[in-house]
């Protein structure tokens, strides 16, 4: 075999040697690109809470953007909640109802943005603030420093999540889950100390000052916020597009009002193409949405992994181009004819048959 090997590449011409060795190459940077780019989108956590709550990939992630100018309150998204369930109690089984989450059947969550001034008896400061209601946190579990997370579904919206810029600003220290601050002279205690996302894109996205996490009702009474801007939802997918459909039709926002993003399916080949056909138009933006940082980072990285795609397909395409030309070389120096190839054939059938014949004879006379 070594010897068969050896005289193989003594036969190529040093032309040949040279596009191998291009094709080889290309080969291997296609490869980087892919695992380099499945690493990095693998690690945008706000993107991944379908995977979280269904491991076996039942379900998507669907986020809604809404125009300033649009009212959301709660008693539209606990109607929408209603319509949801209805839709997929109409769609499932009874045991694709069961599932291992408990009898829930998906997971939501809403926030809006704006700023607070938060004070402790050490210091005081405003902050960015993010006003959260239901699972947000299912939604965006950010690194805990210390302590853990409140639920917006809380009874009591007196939960407080710091960044660690915040809480050394207000304490001194991390380490600080159970401490008191004050939101409007009303006593609001810290949950928990997160550390926030680093990097061009974080900053570029808004993370390049302190941010604070807050229920959506103590943003709307303490500080200034326009309203409910982002709602998300994680539900059984029985069809494909069947919670983005419903996102769209029945959350009782019209289409012109709001931008739906399917997170689970965005950074697939099949919608990343129109990424790439809209570039020059995509950053043109009519209608007056403004992301939260979470959805700026990632639509960053859908740029990013659209150019990669076109790189992806150039590196492929080198030693598909090559192969082709060297097979094209070899047809037309053939030494032998399509008759000759059809005898071949013909000779190993009769040779696997009379293999087969033999074991079959074995076997009879065993």
């Amino acid at each position: 075999m070594a010897v068969k090997i050896k005289n193989f590449f003594k036969s190529l011409s040093v032309k040949q040697i040279v596009f191998s060795l291009i094709a080889v190459l290309s080969f291997i940077l296609y490869l980087i690109l892919t695992l380099w780019s499945d690493y990095k989108v693998g690690q945008l956590i706000d993107q991944q809470a379908a995977a979280r709550w269904d491991e076996e990939g039942g379900s998507a992630q669907v986020s809604c953007f809404f125009a300033e100018y649009v009212e959301v309150d709660d008693y539209m998204i606990m109607s929408f909640e209603k319509q949801l369930e209805q839709s997929l109690n109409e769609v499932l089984s009874a045991e694709d109802k069961k599932r291992e989450n408990g009898e829930r059947l998906f997971i939501d969550a809403y926030s809006s943005m704006g700023t607070i001034e938060i004070t402790s008896e050490k210091g005081k400061l405003e902050a960015a603030a993010i006003g959260v209601g239901g699972d947000f946190f299912l939604f965006h579990p950010i690194p805990l420093v210390s302590g853990s997370y409140f639920s917006g579904s809380d009874l009591m919206k007196d939960g407080v999540v710091l960044d660690e810029d915040a809480a050394w600003q207000l304490f001194g220290s991390s380490d600080i889950a159970g401490m008191t601050v004050w939101i409007g002279n009303v006593p609001h205690h810290v949950t928990g100390v997160v550390k926030r996302q680093e990097g061009r894109f974080a900053e570029q996205a808004g993370l390049d000052k302190t941010v604070v996490y807050v229920s959506n009702e103590t943003l709307a009474e303490y500080g200034t916020c326009g309203g409910i801007s982002t709602y998300e939802v994680t539900a059984p997918n029985p069809v494909k597009g069947f919670v983005y459909k419903c996102v769209k039709e029945k959350l009782g926002v019209k289409e012109t009002d709001m931008v739906v993003v399917e997170n689970s399916s965005r950074y697939l080949k099949e919608a990343l193409i129109p990424v790439i056909l809209d570039y020059g138009t995509r950053s043109m933006q009519i209608r007056a949405v403004r992301f939260p940082y979470w959805e700026n980072i990632a639509r960053g990285w859908e740029d990013v992994k659209a150019m990669v795609l076109l790189f992806q397909f150039v590196f492929l395409m080198i030693p598909i181009i090559v192969i082709v030309v060297f097979a094209i070389g070899k047809w037309r120096h053939k030494k032998w004819t399509i008759k000759d190839a059809g005898h071949f054939l013909v000779d190993v059938k009769d040779r696997m048959a009379l293999k087969m014949k033999g074991e079959k004879d074995r076997w009879q006379d065993f």
